[in-house]
């Protein structure tokens, strides 16, 4: 009997590397045509697993998915899974922890010297017909100004390494308080939060770490500090982000990440000549495209066989 892969979403295009990998095992692949929550109970009934991407695999899909023995999840953070529901039905959930930690690493200093270097205002304005080197904000030297990052796991340390070659001087705070001996200073979030000049987001999305930058944590920063996000867009409370802004107590922002995504761009956040804004592009590469799906094909293949799968998350 043909075993049935939900793929919820795929924002790559297609599903050709899945179906390259899968189909001549048997499986067959549903591509789901929307990814509400309602479409997604209708095709999980069928299925024996489930890859998803950015759609929420909400506790009433994992119930309707009877069969489901896996639930991949196309990426790093685990946020869109019910984590509790896929434990009580004894679900094995995975992720993909390594794919594109090389890509978003660069993508958070593009984002960072975007900001310093005031390319994206010139850009724009030397687009629009203006060309005026004193029209935009000052900019200081980059060697010896201070990047905070909040989180210090794979890309935090990637971007670490890469800072330091531009002169930045760079800490982290972490409950932990690990450097993973990499010498990087790690200090309180306090003190992260009152002396960096360049804040950069790297945390998982949890209860604890929601909006852990709202109006309270954004009075801590500097008026000329830049906060730049390609972990999750739940960090941020961005109503108090474009509060901050309007009202001169912080110097940019840089995002990549939004909640909800995709945001609501006729929001005057993104009008400011001082905000930077991608969608949700920093985790691209053809590279780490074809290592994240060939990655969760191989994880379905090895539930379906009766092998324990890489990156096993939960108890299953």
């Amino acid at each position: 009997m043909s075993r049935r892969l939900l793929l919820t979403d795929c924002p790559w295009g297609d599903a050709e590397i899945e179906r390259g990998v899968l189909e001549p095992k048997g499986v067959e692949i549903i591509v789901a045509p929307a990814k509400d929550e309602s479409t997604l109970i209708e095709l999980a009934r069928d299925a024996d697993a489930i890859a998803t991407c950015w759609a929420k695999v909400t506790a009433p899909v994992i119930e309707a998915a009877a069969r489901c023995r896996l639930i991949a999840r196309m990426g790093i953070g685990l946020d869109n899974i019910d984590l509790q529901a896929a434990e009580r039905r004894k679900i094995v959930v995975t992720n993909v922890p390594d794919y594109c930690v090389t890509e978003v690493a660069d993508h958070a200093l593009a984002l960072l010297l975007a900001s310093a270097r005031n390319v994206a205002f010139h850009h724009w304005n030397t687009k629009q017909g203006v060309y005026d080197l004193q029209a935009g904000p000052k900019m200081n030297r980059l060697g010896g100004m201070r990047l905070g990052l909040l989180g210090f796991g794979r890309i935090a340390r990637e971007v670490h390494q890469r800072a330091r070659a531009f002169g930045l001087d760079v800490q982290a705070s972490t409950p932990s308080g690990d450097d993973y001996g990499t010498g990087c200073r790690m200090v309180s979030l306090k003190e992260l939060l009152s002396t960096s000049d360049f804040l950069s987001l790297h945390a998982p999305l949890t209860a604890e770490t929601r909006q852990v930058l709202n109006r309270e944590s954004l009075r801590m920063l500097k008026p000329t500090a830049v906060v730049i996000n390609t972990s999750r867009g739940g960090l941020i409370d961005h109503e108090a982000l474009w509060e901050a802004l309007r009202n001169g107590r912080l110097g940019g922002a840089a995002l990549d990440v939004f909640d909800p995504e995709p945001p609501d761009l006729g929001h005057p956040l993104f009008a400011d000549e001082r905000v930077i804004a991608t969608p949700h592009a920093a985790f691209v590469s053809e590279e780490s495209l074809a290592d994240l799906r060939t990655t969760v094909a191989g994880q379905v293949l090895d539930v379906f066989a009766g092998r324990t799968p890489k990156n096993v998350v939960n108890g299953g």
